[in-house]
């Protein structure tokens, strides 16, 4: 495994599974000495970045045209979820803890970064090597397969919806997105307004039964945005790609919102990164 970009002194590694949490407060909650230095590797499941769309014509129900850019600008998505020997890695957090005061706190954003992610992380590296000692050994080893592809498919999905959720978040963010950008031109044709699109995800994140996910997500079939929720994170009935993820697992927030989800949903709101859902949706979109 490679190193993991975390402070050495504060809380152990955990599976994802692990109900006991150790909370370090006297961490330092900083960031910025650890990012100057970070190198920027690959590590995502879009296709290459496409350009900002086009209006879309009024008897098309297709997605705007686009145009396609130097697939170098799709680095900046899902950016060090990989390392550069090929397993997966915790990207850095692309702002300190304590950026998203006061609607994340800072406490909640290390504990779930350092400790949850990392579990996600670990568990699909172990998953992956498992897999492999599986084909290795051939024989009646490969009844072993059900198990350490469903630890695949949790914990990988956990990593990269994680991924998503730290890049889709930003200080000073929120409101509606840029109307002349991608995602702003989407939203309003799909959704009617920004308005009405908030309303829509914030009430599918208050009601996803136990833990999961609100997804905004582009709908390749059809090629129009989707709010969808997911109750288990590694399965989907519809298969999106996603572009901005609300985390509502109780790690996300309760050690500030307690047990008011909707208060969270309610804040999350005013950290999203239309920057990020943008480039994902430019990445996401086939080219005509």
């Amino acid at each position: 495994m490679p190193n993991m970009p975390i402070d050495p002194n504060g809380p152990p590694a955990h599976t994802a599974a692990d109900a006991t949490l150790h909370i370090t407060t006297e961490d330092p909650l900083t960031r910025r000495a650890l990012l100057a230095g970070a190198a920027v590797v690959g590590g995502w499941i879009a296709i290459p970045t496409l350009a900002a769309a086009q209006e879309t014509p009024a008897t098309s129900p297709a997605s705007p045209t686009v145009t396609q850019a130097a697939p170098a600008a799709v680095v900046a998505v899902n950016a060090g979820a990989v390392s550069p020997d090929g397993m997966y890695a915790l990207p850095p957090l692309p702002y300190d803890y304590a950026d998203l005061e006061p609607y994340l706190d800072a406490q909640t954003v290390k504990l779930h970064h350092d400790v949850h992610h990392l579990g996600y992380v670990n568990g699909a590296n172990a998953a992956l090597a498992e897999l492999a000692r599986i084909r290795e050994a051939g024989g009646d080893t490969i009844r072993q397969v059900r198990a350490a592809t469903d630890a695949l498919q949790f914990n990988l999905s956990g990593h990269l919806l994680h991924t998503m959720y730290w890049s889709n978040m930003r200080r000073n963010g929120g409101g509606p997105p840029d109307a002349n950008t991608a995602i702003g031109r989407l939203v309003q044709r799909d959704f009617g307004s920004y308005e009405a699109f908030a309303g829509q995800f914030q009430a599918a994140a208050a009601q996803v039964q136990g833990s999961g996910w609100a997804i905004l997500g582009y709908e390749t079939v059809a090629r129009r945005l989707v709010v969808l929720q997911v109750e288990k994170q590694q399965n989907s009935s519809v298969w999106v790609v996603p572009l901005l993820g609300c985390d509502v697992w109780e790690h996300a927030y309760y050690l500030k919102y307690q047990n008011r989800r909707s208060d969270y949903v309610r804040a999350f709101m005013n950290v999203v990164n239309w920057d990020d859902v943008d480039a994902r949706l430019r990445a996401a979109e086939p080219q005509r």
